[in-house]
């Protein structure tokens, strides 16, 4: 009985975090009444409907590849510390994203304590996030757990989720996307920080909101997206100042 009742208060807690997070997952939004500015417009941004592959089709063999690994997801769920991660992952709050990295960088995150770091993921995240819209729209492709009929691990997103294109994921370009600014803040911890963005990405093939295809698409995009950054004045001021903030931190540290 204990035990279901702590299942029953986790649930509503994971579905709060997701309606909260539902005001900050809009371009631009904060979900503090004010906005992150973007360093470039979403028509400024790569078209990812040109310069990636349509999703497998159904009946091909890349299809039946993302339905084993669907089906290998599930199994993955009976490992309690795997599952608690991959809940975790779930979380789409960019401040979630951002502090899932403390510990592969080496250095906890947040708009006290590395104020110009967190200003850079911010509006980082916010311009790259533009990048999945299109495709999304265009694509419209099935998610997994809506294919087969089933429930996702993570339930309480399956409202927002239901409906939704699949492809790419927004939560893996986010961790891929966050991993390469973090590695060029801090190169040292770079393994570190790819093992853990890489893991975001399974973790959304464990919880079955995406195909495995959706997942491998996304780490080139938030590449693509990334790649785009790097022309921004703006952006490589901020990087710089990011860099220095970090030099300045671990000194303290040490």
């Amino acid at each position: 009985m204990e035990e279901i009742r702590w299942k029953r208060w986790a649930g509503l807690l994971m579905t709060a975090l997701w309606m909260v997070s539902c005001a900050v997952s809009r371009p631009g939004a904060t979900g503090t009444g004010s906005t992150v500015p973007t360093y470039f417009t979403m028509d400024q941004m790569p078209d990812l409907i040109t310069c990636l592959p349509a999703p497998p089709a159904m009946g091909t063999p890349d299809f039946a590849y993302d339905s084993t690994r669907y089906e290998w997801g599930k199994v993955q769920r009976l490992d309690s510390l795997r599952a608690r991660m991959a809940e975790r992952d779930a979380v789409w709050i960019l401040d979630s994203v951002f502090t899932t990295f403390n510990k592969p960088f080496g250095m906890d995150l947040s708009p006290e304590k590395t104020p110009e770091i967190w200003t850079l993921l911010m509006t980082s995240l916010t311009t790259t996030d533009l990048i999945r819209v299109r495709p999304k729209a265009h694509f419209h492709r099935i998610r997994p757990f809506e294919y087969f009929g089933d429930h996702m691990y993570t339930e309480w997103e399956e409202k927002e989720l239901r409906g939704e294109g699949s492809y790419p994921s927004g939560h893996t370009i986010r961790a891929w996307v966050t991993a390469l600014l973090l590695s060029e803040i801090n190169p040292d911890a770079a393994n570190a920080i790819y093992a853990r963005a890489w893991e975001c990405g399974v973790s959304r093939v464990i919880v079955g909101a995406h195909w495995q295809s959706d997942v491998d698409a996304s780490r080139v995009a938030a590449s693509i997206a990334y790649s785009k950054l790097q022309t921004s004045p703006a952006f490589r001021a901020r990087m710089e100042r990011a860099k220095r903030e970090f030099k300045s931190k671990a000194r303290q540290l040490r």
